[in-house]
This record gives C-alpha cells, structure tokens and sequence, in this order.
C-alpha cells in the first residue's frame, strides 16, 4: 500500500531538479515535500527554509513548513507559519485546525480553542465539520457521519482530524485508533494521507 521505494525514486529525480536549477525555490519544496513523506522532517525544513531565502514570497505558501514544524515539535513556529498561511487562505479548515493543534502542544487545549480562528465557507464538508469539533460545537460522531457520507476522501479526513483531536487532548489510545485507520483503510492520493503514514513511523504505530 505505502511504497518507500517510488518516494526514494522521486527524490533522486528532485536532487538532480535542485543540481541542475539551485535557485528555483518550486524545486526545493518540491524536494522538501519527498522528504516530509519519507519522515525526514527535519531535512524537509531545511528544504522549505531554502526556498522562502531563494523567494520570500513564497512564505504564506509554505503550509508543508507548518506541517513539517509541528512533527520537529517546533510548534511555536508551526502555529506562526499556519497564521501566515491564513492571511491568503482564509477559508481553510485545516491551517486553523493545525494552528489549533500547535497551540494546543504549548499552551494546551483551552487555549486553543479559545484563540482559533474563524474560517468560512471551506467547501468541503467534512472540514467544516472538523472546524466544529475543534470549536467545542459537535461530536465526534457528527464528524465520521458526515465524513461516511462524502466516500473515501471523507471517511479519510474525518478519521485523520479526529485522530489528531485526540492525541492534542491526550488521549493516545483514540488517537492511535483512527489515524491508523484513516492510513491503513481509506487510501487517497493526497499529501495528507502521507502524513498519516509519517504520524504513524513518528509514534511508532506501525
């Protein structure tokens, strides 16, 4: 299900993309993306930083950064990065989601939900009703119903969002529960569901 081996051969392709064109930041977070999906975290960030020094526009954009920060458990810098995402995506869930799951790291869960930012109109059901469970608004139960109800990709965000609900809240045995299912049973090519397999390697739950 989850080939190591293609990810390796992407990687060789970016390392020549980044001998053959040093100064083009696509091809560092490109390269940096790779890395992240093979649990090289702290490689993947170095990445990134690459690319904002060769194009500091490209900053707001660098959402992967936010994601790689919080598996390095620099999470004051993933909830900044998420902030800044924020001001050119305003109507994305999962950048508030994860700004939440940073804050919630340093400063726990109250605090979190009480300094998380309004989004509106994500079209995606599923992650509206992930910002309602984070806002203290639903149940877990409302989340996978409306996820059951959107197929594969639904089924995958309700049980990856859930999952990572439960380990902000300390709560491992449930966390472990459903990111394990949203990796090993709902497949998508997304580099979310990679994210899962990382979370997975990282915790040990393979």
């Amino acid at each position: 299900m989850f080939s190591a081996n293609s990810l390796e051969n992407q990687l060789q392709r970016w390392n020549e993309t980044v001998r053959n064109q040093p100064q083009n930041p696509n091809a560092y977070i490109r390269r940096g993306m790779v890395k992240f999906q093979l649990a090289k975290i702290d490689e993947s960030i170095e990445d990134f930083d690459m690319a904002e020094k060769l194009d500091e526009r490209v900053k707001p954009y660098l959402w992967q950064r936010g994601l790689s920060y919080y598996y390095a458990e620099r999470f004051g810098q993933g909830a900044q990065q998420f902030e800044i995402d924020l001001t050119v995506n305003f109507q994305d869930v999962e950048e508030t989601v994860w700004r939440y799951l940073c804050i919630a790291r340093i400063s726990g869960v109250e605090k979190a939900r009480n300094s998380l930012l309004t989004v509106k109109n994500d079209p995606r059901p599923v992650m509206r009703q992930v910002y309602d469970l984070y806002a203290g608004n639903c149940t877990s139960d409302d989340v996978l119903n409306v996820g059951q109800s959107q197929g594969t990709k639904g089924n995958f965000y309700s049980h990856l969002y859930l999952g990572l609900y439960y380990e902000a809240e300390n709560n491992l045995d449930l966390a472990k529960q459903y990111i394990v299912k949203a990796a090993d049973n709902y497949k998508i090519d997304d580099y979310m569901w990679y994210l899962a397999q990382v979370h997975k390697t990282l915790r040990g739950w393979i």
